[in-house]
């Protein structure tokens, strides 16, 4: 039997929150149920769509794996001075999850631009060197299996967003910085709470302005 996996994340480029990878495992004989569950990239699907293919994955699929990764874990790789950035994070925690659901097969999405290097990187990471890897940009877009983890990746993603929204009480919109609900949050609540990316420009900013404030304030 023959098993096909694919691997995805949601939550790249918010300032708040973890980044979630997932990956999705079925025997390929059966890989028409997907298609008969309409999986699609997952940012084509409405959030009730998504929800609902959600919980009929988790039934139809061989098995499967989500990794939360929180905010200072993300912080320690982009501030590394070791070599470590967000790709090679991303490949590490895809490589974990290969590493335990050890398919024949893999389609991943590929988040780097040297789509080569990065595939060379997350097969150094592999217990089993004879995987078929097939590492390619938007592969969420082309491999129905890649959708399913792309589904996977986003509901958790959304379900520990509505965590921090109702931990903080406050609507902090989308997470992303170019979002005017995110920028206020940001602006007020900056070194209240434990769930922003200290290592984004967006956080440094607001954390540079009000050291700088706080210093002239003191004279």
């Amino acid at each position: 039997m023959t098993t096909i996996c694919g691997i995805d994340e949601a939550g790249r480029g918010p300032v708040i929150g973890p980044l979630v990878i997932a990956g999705a495992t079925i025997a390929q004989e059966n890989a028409e149920i997907l298609e008969r569950i309409g999986v699609k990239d997952s940012k084509l699907l409405t959030p009730e769509q998504r929800k609902r293919m959600y919980y009929q994955l988790i039934n139809a699929l061989q098995a499967y794996e989500i990794l939360i990764v929180p905010p200072f874990v993300i912080d320690d790789a982009v501030l590394s001075t070791t070599g470590m950035n967000l790709n090679w994070l991303e490949a590490t925690k895809s490589a974990e999850i290969l590493n335990k659901l050890n398919p024949n097969i893999t389609y991943v999405d590929c988040p780097s631009n040297n789509i080569t290097a990065y595939a060379s990187y997350l097969r150094q990471k592999l217990v089993n060197k004879k995987v078929q890897l097939v590492c390619e940009h938007k592969a969420d877009a082309t491999y129905a299996i890649c959708s399913a983890a792309s589904i996977l990746a986003k509901v958790t993603r959304d379900t520990e967003i509505e965590k921090i929204r109702h931990e903080t009480g406050i609507d902090f919109g989308s997470g992303y910085p170019s979002d005017p609900k995110t920028v206020a949050f940001l602006r007020d609540y900056w070194d209240k709470f434990d769930v922003f990316r200290k290592s984004w420009e967006s956080w440094q900013r607001f954390a540079r302005n009000n050291t700088h404030q706080k210093k002239l304030g003191e004279w």
